[in-house]
């Protein structure tokens, strides 16, 4: 892998030898195993499934084990990057980056040895991939923080918030055009919306308007084909009613979204319409046949069509580095600088792969990307305040064998903790065989939902965030299959009591303490519950893999 992952806790290194032979399907697992009803219910109906969320496709490629490798057009030795810790290298790596993209895309090469950066590294074209020679041998020393190289950015909520604090990467993935106008629109203080549609909620064309059609249909009847071609990513746009419908559609239904008060929570409201990025596959008369499942039911009153959106980063990557920050103090919760990680952003089909970065504010970003992996990421150091964030209208994405390391110096007081966040009406998304020396499963409100944690050892040790204008802390189809809390503390991993149609399977016995939380919604929530008690004996044990053998 290229990474190296050492051990703090002998509880932890314990539930991480567990977790090894549950994927590997070793000989002491073997005979133990227990399949829940939920399982046999989900082979069922997989796309339909009131709890659980079909996420078989969820990834770049539709979750494809082997990704692209574009040939080699450029190494940054020749552009002028030097590997002596000291020489600028960013101005070398973006110039062979551009350059790349310019002539259609590739690999841009980084060899083996410690580059300092003094600016973004921005990954701007399709089909450009940046790949070190390892993330044990690569490594880019980046000396300054995104209000340093950027500006300011403020909130467009209000307050004296640093949005460096949940957007924004030293590395950042986003398609030139959509960066030029984000950067001006931050430099000129008119903080944008970060979403598919640039950075107003309405800088978009309708394509077609489709008929109704339901949950798990792979097909739309559209009343015009004449703007649409197999191979194009569209926008699927949901908007609500003034009875507020589709969130309750989000939420599951029934009595208690139909008593929740949705009008107050304006931060919420803020990120409806919902906007699903998604490829065509084929047209046939009036007929779309789309590449993945519809997330929701697409119905005649939340004036359902298909559009267009801001131009989308596709087919890019990063590969086999190390991004190490200058190593500073955690900054005062939600005024970070922007030591930020790796970000993707207006991304679909793009990736990163055996990638660590350390003495970070923020880890992995996810902000308005779809359909994106991050396979074989890390995050060390001093500590972050997100490791890792998808937020913004992020859909289909898949993070797998993660790892967030025990922070290396004690955190600041006022400082703040989170983990594997996900708001702001992200669904579909996977996080999948994870080790978490700390942090939590985090909910920042904004009623994301139908996402999967499943096959990940924590620390539970972690806060939630998210004020209350932002909403629930859940939709609907909320999964937590096979967890394993090495210190037994509930928030946030037990989710019958708080998710409406949720799953939990297969985790082992957990007590409130701390950080706890009541149900947003009132009445029976429709939460299911299996093997609660247990460890690594839930099968199957990943659910991700075992949707996609099915």
């Amino acid at each position: 892998m290229g990474m190296e992952h050492p051990t703090r806790r002998g509880v932890l290194g314990g539930a991480i030898t567990v977790a090894a032979v549950a994927v590997t399907g070793g000989a002491a697992s073997a005979g133990t195993g227990e399949t829940p009803a939920l399982w046999r219910e989900f082979k069922a109906t997989p796309y339909t499934h009131p709890q659980i969320p079909y996420i078989a496709r969820a990834g770049a490629r539709s979750g494809a084990r082997r990704l692209p490798r574009p040939k080699v057009v450029a190494n940054v030795r020749d552009y002028g990057a030097r590997p002596d810790g000291t020489t600028d290298a960013a101005p070398a790596i973006n110039r062979a980056l551009a350059e790349a993209g310019a002539r259609g895309g590739g690999t841009v090469v980084i060899p083996p040895g410690r580059y300092r950066v003094d600016d973004v590294i921005r990954i701007a074209h399709d089909n450009v991939v940046l790949r070190g020679a390892g993330s044990t041998r690569t490594t880019l020393h980046a000396t300054k923080n995104l209000t340093e190289l950027i500006g300011p950015y403020g909130s467009r909520y209000g307050g004296d918030k640093s949005s460096w604090s949940w957007a924004g990467g030293l590395i950042w993935l986003c398609p030139q055009s959509r960066w030029e106008t984000l950067t001006t629109a931050i430099k000129a203080k008119a903080w944008p919306f970060e979403g598919w549609t640039g950075n107003k909620r309405d800088e978009w064309q309708t394509l077609t308007t489709t008929a109704p059609a339901r949950r798990g249909d792979r097909t739309l009847r559209v009343t015009d084909t004449s703007r649409l071609h197999p191979g194009d990513l569209v926008l699927l746009r949901l908007a609500d009613d003034a009875d507020h419908t589709l969130l309750e559609h989000m939420a599951g239904g029934g009595e208690g979204p139909e008593a929740y008060v949705w009008d107050d929570k304006t931060k919420l409201t803020s990120y409806v319409p919902y906007e699903w990025p998604v490829r065509i596959t084929s047209l046939k008369k009036n007929t779309v046949t789309l590449e993945r499942p519809l997330p929701l039911d697409v119905r005649e009153e939340w004036d359902p069509r298909l559009t267009t959106h801001a131009k989308a980063l596709t087919g890019a990557g990063v590969e086999a580095l190390t991004l190490e920050a200058v190593q500073t103090p955690q900054s005062p919760h939600l005024l970070d600088k922007g030591y930020n990680g790796v970000t993707f952003q207006c991304a679909y089909d793009c990736w990163a792969d055996d990638i660590v970065v350390r003495h970070v504010d923020n880890g992995f970003g996810l902000v308005a990307a779809s359909a994106c992996t991050l396979r074989r990421t890390r995050v060390t150091g001093r500590g972050a305040h997100h490791p890792y964030f998808c937020r913004e209208g992020s859909h289909d994405n898949l993070v797998e064998d993660f790892r967030i390391d025990e922070r290396t110096v004690p955190a600041p007081s006022g400082t703040q903790l989170h983990g594997i966040n996900v708001e702001g009406l992200s669904s579909y998304n996977v996080w999948s065989r994870g080790v978490m020396e700390m942090g939590t499963f985090d909910s920042h409100r904004g009623m994301p939902f139908a996402n999967v944690r499943t096959d990940i050892t924590v620390d539970n040790n972690g806060r939630h965030g998210g004020d209350a204008s932002a909403g629930p802390l859940f939709g609907a189809r909320f999964t937590h299959w096979n967890i394993r809390v090495t210190n037994e503390r509930a928030g946030l991993m037990k989710i019958d009591g708080l998710a409406p149609y949720s799953a939990t399977v297969g985790i082992n016995e957990v007590r409130e303490f701390d950080q706890t939380d009541v149900p947003d919604f009132s009445g029976d929530l429709h939460s299911r519950i299996e093997l609660y008690g247990t460890t690594g004996v839930v099968r199957p044990r990943n659910l991700y893999e075992a949707q996609r053998e099915l």
